[in-house]
């Protein structure tokens, strides 16, 4: 996807960003999506986050208590704050792996992403579930969903993404990489968007030591 404000001769920014339907904190970061294409051309890339998960031995938000209903109480406050529609499907998390493998198959595009997250998140349904997973198929007018997600060439593209969110050292969703720096969460944002028009924020004095910090005490597990 391309941004509308480019500057004549000026070459755009290429980032990537990286994101999984299961979380809520990714559909909102979407709604904001035309803000951050105003400043770079956004390269879509569905991931597995339960499989980042496994890759970097933690527990997801939803796998600890009261992380759970804080993470469900802070995304329901964050989208009322935003004017988003919202609503927190019966059951979390759910399994996002068909859906994440219909948006590759379909290309990647924003109108395929924003018709997925707003089936999940907008309107509380499921794509695990015959309802969620019909409402989302009916509204991109697909009727032969089973051949695209398991065709070998779809599932290649999604096990691509994980390793190269891997090898960016991604851990969560969603999150942008951009110039090589990695934006985790819609907290991020407003930071990934002063980034793109300053390149050299983390040059800056204060920034610039942060990378060379280690620790003085070890948590054993």
């Amino acid at each position: 996807m391309s941004g509308r404000n480019a500057e004549p001769g000026h070459e755009r920014a290429r980032i990537d960003w990286y994101f999984d339907y299961v979380s809520p904190f990714a559909y909102l970061q979407s709604r904001r999506l035309d803000e951050v294409a105003a400043l770079a051309d956004i390269r879509l890339r569905p991931v597995l986050f339960a499989g980042l998960l496994r890759h970097w031995q933690h527990k997801g938000p939803a796998e600890i208590p009261g992380k759970q209903l804080l993470t469900y109480r802070h995304a329901h406050w964050l989208a009322k704050r935003m004017g988003v529609p919202y609503r927190m499907p019966e059951h979390h998390p759910f399994n996002p792996l068909a859906a994440l493998r219909l948006t590759l198959a379909l290309g990647c595009r924003r109108e395929v992403v924003d018709t997925i997250y707003n089936v999940i998140w907008g309107e509380g349904l499921r794509p695990d579930s015959e309802a969620g997973w019909r409402a989302i198929l009916d509204r991109l007018g697909v009727s032969d969903a089973e051949a695209l997600i398991d065709a070998p060439e779809t599932k290649a593209a999604l096990m691509r993404n994980y390793e190269e969110a891997v090898q960016a050292q991604i851990f969560g969703v969603p999150s942008f990489i951009a110039g090589g720096e990695l934006f985790w969460g819609v907290d991020c944002t407003d930071m990934l968007l002063d980034f793109l028009k300053n390149p050299r924020l983390f040059d800056e004095p204060g920034m610039a030591g942060l990378a060379g910090i280690t620790a003085s005490s070890i948590r054993r597990l």
